[in-house]
């Protein structure tokens, strides 16, 4: 694995195909080397990384694949689930993933003979975002076009079900608190959900449109960060149900934001796959302009390492990684 200075990425993976969504395991999986999953269009590859920024032995990056898994359509979401674990024997993989055929696929594997996937039917539109419950990994979160945000059991029983106002573009799950959920809509509104009581419990506002992506800061829970329109906006849910800090970023529209696992004043925003190349932007709250700008000929899918403030990005046959200061 090289350093690529050209697009001042600090490091590349090269993968066969064009990569569409790029995911670090966000858990601890009980190995010193990081998970990271990458889909393409008919199939996820699940590796390890390993970088110097971590560990003084390893020259640049190391990258190993574990197991290419056969998905037969193009992978447009993944999640992790918790109950990964490289250290564990056999060792367990799990992750979920959302395809243009509006269902779920639930893989789980021993790396070695044990290779099973389950299908979660019941959306009727593309499926936008999911995410495990952080706890026990026995429920997924999942929103869709289809104007909905479902709850699923692992063996594909829909356990709850909320009628949205319009397209469901994000779906967070609070890391301690397990009963709660964030929607983000299209139109603007953000929903945190009891799943208990299954009722809404606090709502925000962007007032600008489309939002396309919003993140809940595990560093900070009281913190939103979405990007809507060609702006990223940021809430304190303790202060108002406005955003309190908003700013444009990209010309041609955000697609996707992201927080930091390591800062709460550390996101990033990609700009629109366009026809020219796709922007990365990392933003540190206490900095008027972008402390990092970075360029991919395409770039879809933005994830940041779980230790480092380390982020990566698909892109046509490469991922790219881009490391920022703390």
């Amino acid at each position: 694995m090289k350093q690529d200075s050209t697009r001042n990425t600090a490091y590349t993976v090269d993968c066969e195909d064009y990569v569409h969504v790029v995911k670090f395991n966000p858990f601890d999986s009980g190995d010193a080397c990081s998970l990271i999953a990458y889909g393409g269009n008919n199939y996820v590859v699940v590796g390890t990384c390993r970088f110097q920024e971590e560990d003084a032995e390893v020259e640049g990056m190391q990258y190993k694949t574990l197991r290419t898994f056969q998905h037969g359509i193009r992978v447009d979401a993944i999640a992790w689930s918790p109950e990964t674990r490289l250290d564990a024997l056999p060792p367990q993989i799990r992750f979920c993933t959302a395809a243009s055929d509006r269902k779920l696929r639930l893989f789980t594997s021993d790396l070695q003979d044990k290779n099973e996937f389950k299908t979660f039917d019941g959306h009727s539109d593309y499926i936008n975002d999911l995410v495990f419950a952080p706890k026990e990994g026995q429920e997924v979160a999942s929103v869709s076009d289809d104007h909905t945000c479902r709850v699923w059991d692992l063996e594909g029983n829909e356990k709850a079900h909320f009628v949205l106002r319009s397209p469901g573009m994000s779906v967070c799950w609070h890391p301690e608190e397990a009963f709660k959920l964030m929607v983000a809509e299209k139109n603007g509104t953000i929903r945190f959900y009891d799943l208990i009581t299954q009722q809404a419990i606090l709502s925000l506002e962007c007032e600008q449109t489309p939002l396309m992506s919003a993140d809940w800061c595990l560093k900070n829970t009281l913190k939103i960060g979405a990007v809507a329109g060609s702006d990223w906006l940021i809430w304190d849910i303790t202060r108002s149900s406005y955003p309190q800090d908003k700013r444009p970023v990209h010309v041609d529209r955000a697609r996707l934001f992201r927080w930091s696992r390591v800062n709460e004043n550390l996101f990033a925003t990609t700009g629109y796959p366009g026809k020219t190349t796709t922007q990365l932007l990392v933003h540190h709250l206490g900095h008027p302009q972008p402390i990092l700008t970075g360029t991919a000929a395409v770039g879809s899918g933005l994830t940041w390492h779980r230790t480092l403030p380390l982020c990566a990005v698909g892109g046509d046959h490469k991922i790219f990684f881009w490391v920022t200061e703390m």
